[in-house]
């Protein structure tokens, strides 16, 4: 199924499932929507709507890059509402998508219902994680075989002197259990993201904390904050401090789950956040 953005580029996106609409922004950023899957099976308790951001999957690349920008970004999701015939949306931005669906609330207050955020990034409300915070969690995974090459290489990124093979020695603490699933899972991601997209998608102008923490706080609605126990991106704690920000905000903890909850243990994702869209 497709849309056309207000700028004139088709965005394509995938619905999955019954019940009332919940409509997904990915994270990356810059990665289609095929890797959340059916979301540990929330398909069976609401409607997954599920937008590839432009430039990637089904949706097409824009005429200029700078839409790639996150705040920009916001227009896509207001197109889709339109398109969907709904008042109202309920939101879940997973990692990246996180920031999205931010600054969408910030934008369009009155248009939110409730959000569901999931192992989010917090850059677009200017929650700061050390690295401490993540090496903390880090070191809770000296148990498994790959540990000792991963918290080596994760020491030289956060020295500023990483190798190049850093980042990937670094993955297996992006995964509850890391295992030859969990490697080609990533792999698919890494071949389906954009690379363009993703860099701009920061770019100077796409955050502004102050003003976005401020909008998230007159936010009177359910705001589910999911953080998994051993993400050393998205650690529990900061990811407390969101939850915060928000006056209905709630934070609920998979254990033993990383940056993926869904993947690492579909049946406790599912427990967790079906249990509230419920409510």
């Amino acid at each position: 199924m497709n849309i056309t953005a207000p700028d004139g580029t088709r965005l394509g996106y995938r619905r999955v499932g019954a019940g009332s609409p919940l409509v997904c922004v990915p994270g990356g950023p810059a990665l289609p929507a095929d890797y959340l899957g059916d979301l540990g099976g929330i398909s069976d308790e609401a409607e997954l709507v599920l937008l590839d951001p432009r430039g990637t999957g089904a949706s097409e690349a824009p005429a200029d890059p700078a839409t790639y920008r996150c705040d920009r970004l916001v227009d896509d999701v207001e197109a889709l509402r339109l398109h969907l015939g709904l008042d109202t949306l309920a939101l879940l931005g997973h990692s990246a998508g996180a920031n999205v669906v931010y600054r969408y609330a910030e934008q369009y207050p009155d248009r939110v219902e409730r959000l569901v955020l999931i192992t989010p990034s917090t850059r677009a409300v200017g929650v700061e994680i050390s690295d401490e915070a993540r090496s903390e969690v880090a070191r809770s995974r000296a148990a498994e075989p790959w540990y000792a090459d991963a918290a080596a290489a994760l020491d030289r990124i956060q020295s500023g002197a990483p190798d190049e093979a850093d980042w990937a020695a670094i993955t297996p603490f992006t995964y509850g259990r890391w295992d030859d699933e969990a490697a080609a899972y990533d792999a698919e991601m890494d071949a389906a993201r954009n690379p363009v997209a993703a860099q701009e998608f920061g770019a100077d102008g796409a955050f502004e904390p102050e003003a976005t923490r401020a909008a998230l706080a007159a936010l009177d609605i359910p705001v589910l904050v999911l953080a998994g126990s051993v993400d050393v991106g998205n650690p529990v704690g900061p990811l407390k401090e969101l939850a915060a920000l928000f006056p209905r905000g709630e934070l609920a903890v998979q254990d033993g789950a990383g940056h993926f909850p869904f993947f690492d243990d579909p049946a406790a994702f599912r427990a967790l956040v079906a249990g509230w869209l419920a409510r």
